[in-house]
């Protein structure tokens, strides 16, 4: 269950951060008021890429918290700039690499209860990771992406995979 959740999040959580650089930079490069990237959607009725971005770093610590039985912090969503982002997925990552293997690994039945639609939903471990967390985290970091890729910013494949781990 660590290695299904811990590394893959934070591998995820730095191919965001990169993005994120690339998207600066491209604002700043062609004089993009950066706020006008950050307030982008996809469609009218979906989230911005800031709260995209919050959302990705939420669900790596609730995931990560929830697996190990511990309290899931609250961040305030504030964060108005590239700059605030990166500060909160680099809180976020230091969250998630607090965990060691013995505090998740177990967990495939831990019961995990949590509001959906204002309704309490409780799951098993494993079915909470692999068909409810893990799909919710990469569906808000590839939105991401996808805002910036359509804003023109220069992302490929590749920035969103992140490094290739080979073991």
């Amino acid at each position: 269950m660590y290695q299904a959740s811990v590394p893959v999040l934070l591998h995820t959580l730095d191919a965001v951060s990169a993005f994120l650089k690339k998207a600066a930079a491209h604002a700043e490069l062609r004089k993009i008021d950066p706020a006008v990237l950050l307030g982008m959607r996809l469609y009218p009725d979906m989230f911005p890429l800031t709260r995209q971005v919050q959302l990705t770093a939420d669900f790596a610590k609730g995931t990560a918290a929830r697996l190990a039985g511990v309290e899931n912090p609250k961040f305030a969503d504030e964060e108005t700039t590239f700059d605030a982002l990166q500060q909160r997925i680099a809180k976020t990552v230091t969250f998630v690499k607090s965990f060691k293997p013995a505090q998740i690994d177990g967990s495939e039945a831990r019961e995990i209860t949590i509001p959906i639609g204002g309704q309490p939903q409780t799951f098993k471990g494993q079915p909470y990771l692999l068909h409810f967390a893990l799909p919710n985290f990469f569906f808000h970091a590839a939105t991401a992406y996808d805002i910036l890729r359509h804003a023109g910013v220069e992302l490929g494949k590749r920035d969103f995979i992140g490094g290739f781990k080979t073991e």
